[in-house]
């Protein structure tokens, strides 16, 4: 384990800061916008700039790392994110704030493409996995810690920025003092709707949808949690205890879907969150203790479904396709990340704060059924083992460290030059499945 971890302990010390910076920074813009006087729909839009930003990251960042190089690229990637967060202490309007959040969602991205890349570049075939479960982790707990940071001081406007923006800053130090190689040029994420709907129409429809939940709870948890009356301390542990109940079913989960067809893991996970979304709406608790039980049950329904949906697909991709799948599905992800936060927010504002999750059980009850229709289309396909996704920074050089990934995918050969009988056995993944 030494011998693995010593080579990238610069890399997973800097994504370490960097996802605590990226977990205290979205926890708290929502809940300085609330206190500010922001409206809802403007809160919501905040969240949706993150994921303009996002995925314009993603897009772009490769194009620039390749002018300037990994080093220069993180360093500048991380700075800006630094700028930004300080910036929504000097400027503080609901377009600047979410203007600020769309630049501080493209240099996230920015950044961790870059240490992931980094990280696939250090990885060998025997090593992959270990690697690639070690940033997971790296990932849930140093979110999940940015996030706590709420609990450690009282509410302030300077405080919790400033030490967002130290973090920031501590992320540029261990790859700029780091002496290993620059990796691989980045993978650029292309999007071609038709070729993803093609091969797996519950995967692509179902990536969509579950943005648009992740997105606005994401984002609008917090805001619910205080239009309710917590406590901001209160607040963190809620939206921590969701991501630790998604972490906690990740593999009971995948484990499921790996013994039955996935699409009724789907099915059952969407309807396990309507249960609790109702139930919430039903019950509008404001006891603390009751509404993180809740919301820990949310959490564990709603976030292992985008890694059961794109394992789907990939059971239906040919090896040499699971970057490029992978890279669309996370684009119709994000699109559906945009959007979710203003549809839930004018849930919430023209209902009760409760709407976040009627809103999230009308999108998997669609969802659900769905994946129904499709199970009557399509018999299930064979599968290949699930592997859990850390969806709080899945960039497309996730999918390239990802261990199912072979080390060759990123030169894999179009199918004008792949003959159909040197092809792995299987459906035709041109064909519509599900």
């Amino acid at each position: 384990m030494a011998s693995t971890l010593i080579p990238i302990a610069a890399l997973l010390l800097g994504s370490a800061f960097l996802l605590m910076a990226g977990g205290l920074h979205g926890l708290l813009l929502p809940l300085q916008g609330a206190a500010e006087g922001f409206s809802t729909f403007e809160l919501g839009l905040i969240g949706t700039g993150w994921s303009i930003g996002f995925m314009a990251g993603c897009l772009l960042v490769p194009t620039i790392v390749r002018r300037v190089g990994h080093v220069r690229g993180y360093g500048a990637m991380a700075s800006l994110a630094a700028v930004a967060i300080l910036l929504n202490i000097l400027i503080v309007s609901p377009a600047a704030w979410i203007s600020l959040r769309a630049l501080s969602g493209f240099c996230f991205a920015g950044a961790a493409m870059i240490v992931e890349s980094w990280l696939n570049e250090r990885s060998t075939r025997e090593n992959r996995g270990t690697i690639f479960s070690i940033y997971q982790m790296v990932v849930f707990s140093s979110s999940t810690v940015g996030q706590l940071l709420m609990v450690i001081a009282a509410p302030s406007t300077f405080f919790f920025f400033a030490i967002g923006a130290i973090l920031y800053c501590l992320a540029i130090l261990p790859t700029a003092l780091s002496t290993a190689q620059n990796p691989q040029p980045l993978k650029t994420a292309r999007l071609d709707i038709r070729t993803l709907y093609s091969n797996s129409p519950v995967a692509a429809v179902g990536c969509f949808m579950i943005g648009l939940v992740n997105g606005a709870f994401g984002t609008l948890g917090a805001v619910y949690a205080r239009r309710i009356g917590l406590p901001v301390p209160e607040v963190a542990v809620m939206m921590a205890s969701a991501m630790l109940g998604g972490s906690l079913v990740q593999f009971p989960f995948g484990r499921l879907s790996d013994r039955m067809d996935r699409r009724r893991v789907l099915v059952g996970s969407a309807a396990s969150t309507i249960i609790v979304a109702l139930l919430i709406v039903a019950l509008q608790p404001r006891q603390p203790m009751l509404v993180t039980g809740l919301v820990i049950l949310f959490g564990g329904s709603i976030y292992p479904m985008y890694g059961i949906a794109v394992a789907h697909a990939n059971d239906f991709a040919a090896p040499d396709e699971f970057v490029k799948i992978a890279g669309g599905l996370l684009l119709l992800l994000g699109f559906g990340m945009m959007i979710g936060p203003i549809l839930a927010s004018l849930a919430m504002e023209h209902f009760i704060p409760e709407g976040l999750f009627g809103y999230a059980a009308v999108v998997h009850l669609l969802l659900a059924l769905y994946t129904v229709y499709r199970m009557s289309r399509r018999q299930a396909p064979s599968r290949e083992a699930f592997q859990g996704l850390p969806l709080k920074a899945v960039t497309p050089e996730s999918a390239v460290l990802d261990p199912r990934a072979e080390p060759s995918s990123d030169k894999a050969a179009s199918p004008t030059t792949t003959p159909a009988d040197e092809r792995p056995a299987g459906p035709d993944p041109t064909a519509v499945q599900d």
